[in-house]
């Protein structure tokens, strides 16, 4: 989740909304970046329940051996170590205690994975010496919504309330899924929105190839990606596939209406988070916001409000492609390359789009439905989705070598290679998910505990 926003004066005309999405247009493709972020459970070895957020087991302890071995500044709220940063990176709390690491804007997958792989190390070191262990599933496979601690983050406390009002999923969201999502740049509102389309068409494609949640509470959810139907029920106000991105004349000031019609959470003022809830921007444009009558917004309030919107993709200065379950190693490094050969190529892109764009309404999100469901198996108006999956793996495939981004000094030409993992999956028909249900009904007998010896990281 998103830290508070900070920087920007008065709105006061709504133009200012769209300027400030449009400002993030690059129309220079090589200041184009990537940006990871992937989020992973926090467990007790011992007792393999979820770690608690202070104690000497804890979410705390961690991040404060991060800071103290490898030199990241902290982020503190009311007294409260909520987050580190350091060279452009962030690493912040989820609600019910995963851990996140929001990377730095990179140049090319393999400085992504550097990243990923870095990260992950210093994880281990200090997790290792606390008997702390972290694994990477889409959603939690045996803990119960009791189990699970709400961070002490004013965020959260109103989330949390908020949730159960207006969806049947929301805390489970907070406090039992986990994600790996890329953030990606566009370069003018004409590029915003070809990708915007092609983003949220082909979400479903991402959910499919990584499922990784097909348990919760202890047994088989009957999915393959629990944490896509857990956002499908979660509050339909702020999410879905947004069909209105398809229709003529999309642009920023559409998307602002959109944003402007999403009921707001808070508003961030002092350190302190105002209880905002299913109130309206449009009344805070106005000097009517019953949380603070007669004050009007800042720019850091629609930053702030903007995060408070979860689509299947969504845009701020950028934006991010989040429809994808967490996972092991290989699939983090594998979700940035994969949007990016779809959207960093001019042909691939239009490839892409050209897959897509005559899909209607219905078929869109039945295949978001299904993916969730089935998979690699789901099929959607007679089409199969593993037929699907590779026709976009080659577009994104023919991207990376467009790209032509070497690394290991030359040794490997480009970022193909980061899709291996995904490419076997179409190969096989099995996505993380499929193989552990294989596990199982196999020689895990029915044993879930098998899964963290054998899944952390």
């Amino acid at each position: 989740m998103s830290i508070p926003q900070s920087g920007g004066g008065p709105i006061e005309h709504r133009d200012q909304l769209a300027e400030y999405l449009a400002s993030g247009c690059k129309p220079d493709a090589d200041d184009w970046r990537i940006g990871t972020e992937h989020e992973k459970f926090g467990y007790c070895k011992d007792a393999q329940k979820p770690i608690p957020y202070d104690g000497e087991r804890s979410i705390r302890a961690v991040l404060e051996g991060l800071r103290d071995r490898y030199g990241w500044n902290e982020v503190l709220e009311s007294g409260y170590l909520i987050g580190l940063e350091k060279d452009g990176a962030n690493v912040s709390l989820e609600p019910g205690g995963a851990l996140e690491l929001s990377g730095a804007p990179l140049e090319t997958i393999h400085q992504t994975c550097d990243e990923v792989n870095t990260h992950l190390r210093e994880v281990k070191d200090i997790a290792d010496e606390i008997g702390v262990g972290f694994i990477g599933l889409g959603a939690a496979p045996v803990w119960t919504h009791d189990q699970m601690p709400l961070m002490p983050k004013g965020r959260y406390k109103l989330m949390d309330a908020y949730m159960d009002r207006v969806g049947t999923s929301g805390t489970t969201m907070m406090r039992r899924t986990c994600t790996v999502q890329v953030n990606l740049d566009f370069g003018s509102e004409a590029d915003m929105v070809q990708k915007f389309r092609v983003a949220l068409a082909l979400q479903p494609v991402a959910t499919a190839l990584f499922a990784n949640s097909p348990f919760f509470e202890g047994k088989p959810n009957g999915m393959k990606s629990y944490r896509s139907w857990v956002w499908q029920h979660l509050d339909p106000a702020r999410t879905g596939m947004l069909p209105f991105v398809f229709e003529d004349g999309f642009g920023f000031d559409r998307y602002v209406d959109y944003a402007l019609d999403v009921p707001m959470y808070f508003v961030y003022r002092d350190g302190k988070y105002i209880d905002a809830l299913g109130q309206s921007f449009r009344d805070f444009m106005k000097g009517e916001l019953p949380a603070m009558p007669g004050q009007t917004p800042t720019l850091s309030d629609w930053a702030d409000h903007l995060t408070t919107i979860f689509p299947e993709a969504r845009i701020k200065q950028y934006m991010e492609m989040r429809g994808a379950d967490g996972g092991p190693w290989r699939r983090i490094c594998a979700l940035p390359a994969f949007w990016t050969g779809l959207m960093y190529d001019q042909s691939s892109l239009d490839a892409a789009w050209d897959l897509v764009k005559y899909w209607d309404t219905e078929t869109r999100e039945a295949w978001r439905v299904e993916a969730g469901v089935r998979g690699l198996q789901a099929i959607v108006g007679g089409r199969r989705m593993i037929d699907l999956a590779a026709e976009v793996l080659d577009i994104s495939r023919a991207g990376l070598k467009a790209r032509a981004r070497p690394g290991l000094g030359g040794m490997v030409q480009d970022e193909r290679h980061f899709l291996h993992a995904l490419e076997d999956s179409v190969e096989t028909g099995k996505t993380p998910a499929d193989e552990l249900l294989e596990h199982y009904h196999g020689d895990w007998n029915g044993d879930l505990s098998r899964i963290y010896a054998e899944y952390s990281y």
